[in-house]
């Protein structure tokens, strides 16, 4: 199983899962918040820390980390958005640095939400609760 650990109180962080969602042809992608139990218990299992400051993707039990993930992730999606595969041939300081900026001002641009998103019925087989 393929698992995207997100900040679930994070706006920018849960409309890029409706995102993924979408141009997630194959349904590979399954998502768990990193503040719920069930985040926070994949997070141990794979020797995580708790830092709700990047997205992190478990693939056939590698863990990535920041635009590594993301690239990643890309790579299993369809249409337009797996361009952003190609930005691996971005050094990683320069795609970490950009990512690193965008995570630290992401609640005051994007908002914060109070609790975690719930999903619609039409995609709760993809959270892992």
């Amino acid at each position: 199983m393929t698992i995207v650990l997100f900040d679930g109180v994070c706006n920018l962080c849960n409309s890029t899962v409706l995102f993924l969602i979408q141009h997630d042809g194959k349904n590979n992608l399954h998502f768990a918040a990193q503040q719920t139990d069930a985040g926070k218990n994949i997070m141990q299992q794979h020797a995580i820390l708790a830092e709700n400051k990047s997205v992190i993707l478990i693939k056939n039990e590698l863990v990535f980390y920041k635009s590594d993930a993301v690239i990643e992730i890309a790579k299993l999606l369809t249409g337009w958005p797996r361009i952003l595969k190609y930005t691996k041939l971005v050094p990683k300081f320069l795609r970490d640095g950009i990512y690193n900026l965008i995570a630290k001002n992401r609640y005051s641009i994007f908002g914060i939400r109070t609790t975690c998103m719930t999903p619609s019925n039409s995609n709760r087989e993809r959270f892992i609760m």
